[in-house]
């Protein structure tokens, strides 16, 4: 087992406390958005390798460490499903402002969609990339505090109730949209009106919109739309806000979001687990690269349910199982834990709170404690957790 020294990344809509009350450090004043832990090549973590687990060792890259021994770090089963890759990438996120309107890519739409950006010579790390990697990134974020969200897409009638009254042109063509008899085209006409409006309308029908808008009656969306508009003037991923569902989830709940569900994270604290690929497409509400035709191709515009997502209980923890081959997150307490994390599989653990005791059928032992972080190898066999309090687990779907 070894413990892991994490990158935080800096984006303006992080909280400036939360991550560094977790790691027990002083906040400076800045944003510090997400921390990462796994082995993606845009922040891997730095293995403390040659000690005991607890903290001593000589610093080694994630990715060096698995490349010297792949099948012995990740396991033969994860070497064949993923190659000697880590395919999972675990976070904590920390939202002090609204993140961008965005939706990730399905496999088919990454690997096609790197391919071209790489033959057109587009630096992997360019500010107008939105194919940073080949992979798919299905991810499930498990709320630490009351977490709202925009998330997937409600139904268009629900929406058009909410525009009853406005008088302005761009109300009366989304209540045109909107009443389409296919709801999946009704979105899909009303969220493309909305995210491709032209100069004049941007400039004078969508100011035209927010003022009548303000002095409508209340309710969530008219207040998330209204503190949208604040945060970013003139920006009409504001408005597409009214066509999704506005969730609230709360400590230890959870969503799931495959491929093609447009979200937007509004605030909170929570712990999300995803396909290690940072390829994101967005539409709005940033000061990032916004590719609109590109999210609008891989949006899914169904009605579906708001996709939560429930525990299993197993070996005294309670699994997280979305049903993707990359990744499950287990959670072990809040409160006394007696647990067992199964072997054969890489795996990574993060103390939210209290400490615990690790011991590895292999003969390893650590102790963990609030922020602290340890990367189990395949080759360390199950690992017996116990102590008192708040631990979450990363390792391979199954």
């Amino acid at each position: 087992m070894h413990r892991l020294i994490n990158q935080v990344r800096p984006y303006a809509w992080g909280a400036k406390e939360a991550i560094p009350r977790l790691l027990g450090a002083e906040p400076d004043g800045s944003p510090q958005a997400e921390l990462w832990m796994g082995a993606h090549p845009a922040a891997p973590s730095t293995l403390l390798t040659g000690g005991d687990g607890g903290g001593a060792g000589a610093e080694t890259a994630f990715d060096a460490f698995i490349a010297d021994a792949p099948k012995e770090v990740l396991g033969k089963d994860t070497v064949a499903r993923f190659g000697e890759r880590l395919p999972f990438l675990l976070k904590v996120l920390a939202a002090e402002s609204p993140l961008s309107l965005q939706a990730h890519p399905d496999e088919a739409r990454a690997r096609a969609g790197f391919a071209a950006e790489e033959a057109e010579g587009i630096p992997v790390n360019a500010a107008d990339r939105n194919y940073r990697d080949p992979f798919h990134k299905p991810e499930l974020v498990l709320a630490l505090e009351p977490f709202e969200a925009l998330c997937g897409f409600r139904d268009p009638v629900a929406a058009l109730g909410d525009l009853a009254g406005i008088r302005c042109e761009l109300a009366r063509r989304l209540r045109a949209d909107l009443a389409a008899p296919d709801p999946h085209i009704a979105l899909r006409t009303a969220m493309t009106r909305i995210l491709t409006l032209d100069s004049r309308d941007l400039d004078q029908g969508l100011a035209e919109f927010i003022e009548e808008w303000a002095h409508r009656g209340g309710g969530t969306h008219h207040a998330t739309v209204l503190d949208l508009v604040r945060r970013y003037p003139g920006d009409p991923g504001a408005v597409a806000a009214l066509l999704l569902n506005r969730i609230t989830l709360r400590p230890g709940e959870a969503l799931f979001l495959p491929a093609g569900n447009v979200h937007a994270y509004l605030r909170g604290t929570a712990v999300e687990i995803m396909a290690s690929s940072d390829n994101v497409l967005r539409a709005g509400l940033t000061a990032k690269h916004v590719d609109v035709p590109e999210l609008l191709a891989v949006v899914d515009f169904s009605v579906l349910p708001i996709p939560y997502t429930r525990p299993v209980p197993v070996e005294g923890r309670s699994e997280y199982r979305p049903g993707v081959d990359e990744f499950s997150l287990a959670v072990l307490g809040p409160g006394p834990i007696e647990a067992r994390m199964p072997g054969g599989a890489p795996s990574i653990l993060l103390a939210l709170d209290g400490g615990a005791e690790l011991r590895s059928e292999c003969g390893a032992h650590t102790r963990l404690t609030r922020g602290q972080s340890v990367f189990v190898p395949a080759s360390s066999g199950a690992v017996q957790v116990e102590g008192t309090g708040h631990v979450v687990a990363a390792t391979v779907g199954f």
